[in-house]
């Protein structure tokens, strides 16, 4: 997956200034492969796995020479003028700090993988339009709350700005919780439909095993402590806990209990620090109470694809 993600940048209409590839402490030859194929990039390997929030903050401060960031997972494959179609954007956009990808999905690109991610009142986000025919679909630019960061566009000063990724997350809801201090600081997400990627996702974790199941459940109350501003978190709060107890719920009766109740546990004993977060995040907050509640899904079907 990797050199097939690699090959897609090499062959960009547009070539970008800097290729950074963070290899996670992998074991199965990638970083030697990636280096002996894509000479001309950077490849820096880390001694151990310090998750995906962390080594993209990494190759942010080494990135320090370039106004954008566009982020590309491994398992993400760009069209050829996926990058040109970001910074075209960016620069008809000026309004806008972060660029957001339509994503198919590799298997089936007649099928979306994404084209934004939505946040819920309840505090749980998906992507939008996931699993939908992609023809006649969400084919015009549109502002949505946060891009998924399997392939986005991201103003470097901006990103420093909100405090980039929460390395605490260490993977999963980052990206959600990343969007979300955008939209409450003042900085807009625009959706670019011309920007292609062919997405696998989950490709090596899992969609529902034990390791996403913890990080996404357990960031997911984090996110929630954070960002829901002013009364809207009172308000809402009781939403939030019933969303818990349905997974809680739901997981166990699917056997996964032990790692959901690890999860919620978790969850509980980072809320002095995540507390902590919350009071600078909405002592910067610029957007108003209603502002926000705009961008919330309200809907009463939980992760409906639209």
């Amino acid at each position: 997956m990797l050199l097939r993600c690699l090959e897609s940048i090499r062959t960009q209409t547009l070539q970008p200034s800097r290729v950074i590839v963070i290899d996670n402490a992998s074991s199965d030859g990638s970083e030697a492969a990636a280096a002996k194929a894509f000479p001309e990039f950077t490849i820096v390997a880390l001694n151990e796995n310090c998750g995906f929030a962390a080594a993209n903050n990494y190759a942010v401060k080494i990135a320090d020479d370039c106004e954008w960031l566009a982020l590309l997972n491994p398992d993400a494959y760009a069209a050829q003028n996926w990058l040109e179609r970001l910074l075209d954007a960016a620069q008809r956009n000026n309004g806008f700090s972060v660029f957001g990808t339509r994503m198919l999905m590799d298997n089936d690109p007649s099928l979306l993988d994404g084209v934004g991610d939505v946040y819920h009142i309840s505090g749980l986000a998906w992507r939008k339009g996931h699993g939908m025919p992609a023809y006649g679909r969400f084919e015009e630019p549109v502002e949505i709350i946060s891009p998924c960061a399997a392939a986005a566009l991201y103003c470097r000063q901006g990103f420093l700005a909100v405090g980039g990724f929460d390395e605490d997350y260490f993977c999963y809801m980052e990206d959600v919780d990343l969007g979300l201090r955008f939209h409450l600081f003042g900085l807009r997400c625009l959706y670019v439909p011309g920007s292609l990627v062919r997405h696998t996702g989950a490709a090596l974790t899992g969609n529902h095993s034990d390791f996403s199941i913890y990080h996404g459940h357990r960031n997911l109350v984090w996110t929630y402590i954070k960002n829901m501003p002013g009364a809207l978190f009172w308000l809402l709060l009781p939403v939030h806990l019933a969303l818990n107890i349905v997974a809680i719920v739901w997981f166990t009766l699917h056997g996964q209990g032990r790692v959901i109740l690890s999860a919620k546990w978790d969850a509980l004993c980072g809320i002095p620090k995540m507390w902590s977060k919350r009071h600078y995040i909405q002592k910067n907050r610029v957007v108003s109470i209603g502002e926000f509640w705009h961008f919330l899904n309200k809907s009463l079907l939980l992760g409906r694809r639209g």
